[in-house]
């Protein structure tokens, strides 16, 4: 049996340790004593792509740099000019592509819902039947289908971005999507650049503390650093795993 402490259903979090936890008593006294407010869930996971994503880039990107620069047998300071002036445009290119390409799917979808809107006020039957069919095709029958659709449709607005989420497989963005855009491509050139810089780190740290140790030590610390930040991404990522 589970234990739950009673104090946990005020915790903003609580939920969320129900959940990872398996606690259904702990996520029902959570809800039962919960202000509307309170509830919260894992709003980091909108930046887990960018920063996955542009993270994994930019280390990758940057070890193979340092792999064919160490191969070629390059000095020091061309890795590193070489390196850094890869990895900062790299970084500003994924940056400003997430952005772009963030921005245009957004304005895509609000053109989507436009259209959707349009339709509703010019034709509202035809739009209401094709939600009734497709409830009905989901396993519920016309009655409740009919009751459900008609009861939806008497407010508009929240009808329209229910059709763009159920007919279109579209999430609406909020008001402020250029904004969020803006912070994920923020997010991607931040990890990108980060993550990138680390294997290059070895080639200036290593020789100003350790200057006795030889050249190719430092591609094997490059491969050795590479390898742990690779793992801590995993497991960064397993945070937000689903329980199965």
């Amino acid at each position: 049996m589970s234990t739950t402490d009673e104090s946990t259903a005020l915790v903003p979090n609580a939920a969320r340790k129900a959940y990872d936890g398996q606690d259904p008593e702990a996520s029902k006294n959570f809800h039962d004593t919960r202000d509307m407010s309170t509830e919260m869930h894992q709003t980091e996971g909108g930046f887990l792509k960018p920063l996955i994503f542009g993270g994994l880039d930019g280390i990758l990107t940057s070890f193979a740099i340092v792999a064919g620069a160490a191969g070629g047998s390059m000095p020091i300071p061309v890795i590193l000019v070489l390196g850094f002036s890869n990895i900062f445009a790299d970084a500003l290119a994924m940056g400003v592509g997430e952005f772009l390409s963030s921005k245009a799917e957004n304005e895509w979808i609000l053109s989507e819902r436009k259209r959707e809107n349009w339709e509703m006020e010019n034709y509202p039957e035809g739009e209401i039947r094709e939600m009734i069919d497709i409830y009905k095709e989901r396993g519920m029958s016309h009655e409740d289908a009919v009751t459900v659709i008609n009861t939806m449709a008497k407010y508009k607005d929240f009808f329209v971005d229910v059709m763009m989420a159920e007919e279109l497989q579209l999430q609406v963005p909020e008001e402020d999507h250029k904004v969020e855009s803006m912070k994920e491509g923020v997010a991607m050139f931040c990890a990108f650049a980060s993550f990138g810089s680390l294997p290059l780190l070895g080639y200036v740290i290593i020789p100003a503390t350790f200057p006795s140790l030889p050249e190719e030590m430092l591609f094997t610390a490059a491969c050795v650093v590479t390898g742990i930040v690779l793992f801590l991404m995993g497991s960064v990522k397993s945070i937000f795993r689903c329980v199965l």
